[in-house]
């Protein structure tokens, strides 16, 4: 009999506060969840792919490790942070795979209708990055609800919970943020001033 599972929420605070051990013991809890985040983001690209998900959450660990301070207030605070190093991880994938090709066509992702743009549509995965730091420069709020709805896979109330706003604004957020991205990612121009 093993007992019960232990706090996510605990272990963070317990790893914020400088215990290695509670990383050890934190994995285990959420391997599971950050497995099928990855899967789901690897099932979305049009080419086969050489990054398995076990690689891909492996590398998670790795930078989560790698990390001095950390400082995670809950388990979706966790997952937002996640979002981020999974997003930094396939951005720098697709584009060692361009480098490889020398010039050869991008990694193709297709992103499904209940992410940012309609389904069917595959959309260069650093193209996304680009666009979204772009977001970024001068909205970050949208900028990062993308990232945990898209790249975080969280739901819109634990996006608002993460962000510290309502419901109603996350899902404002997330339609003119997704907008945005459809019309830069369409463009033929440059990027359009505001979202």
């Amino acid at each position: 009999m093993t007992g019960p599972e232990p706090d996510v929420t605990t272990l963070l605070g317990a790893w914020s506060r400088g215990d290695r051990d509670a990383l050890e013991k934190l994995v285990p809890v959420v391997y599971e969840e950050l497995r099928k985040l990855a899967a789901s983001h690897l099932r979305r690209e049009a080419d086969p792919h050489t990054l398995q998900p076990t690689a891909l959450v492996h590398e998670v660990y790795l930078r989560l490790a790698g990390q001095r301070q950390v400082d995670f207030h809950s388990r979706t605070h966790f997952y937002g942070a996640a979002a981020q190093i999974i997003r930094r991880i396939l951005v720098d994938h697709a584009r060692e795979k361009l480098a490889s090709k020398r010039g050869g066509d991008a990694q193709r992702v297709t992103l499904e209708a209940a992410s940012i743009l309609p389904a069917q549509k595959d959309v260069d995965l650093i193209e996304l990055d680009t666009a979204l730091s772009e977001l970024a420069e001068f909205d970050p709020q949208k900028a990062r609800v993308v990232e945990l709805r898209y790249f975080a896979g969280l739901s819109v109330p634990q996006t608002a919970e993460l962000l510290g706003t309502s419901e109603r604004t996350v899902k404002r957020e997330w339609a003119v943020a997704r907008g945005w991205l459809f019309e830069r990612l369409n463009a033929a121009g440059p990027p359009p001033s505001q979202p």
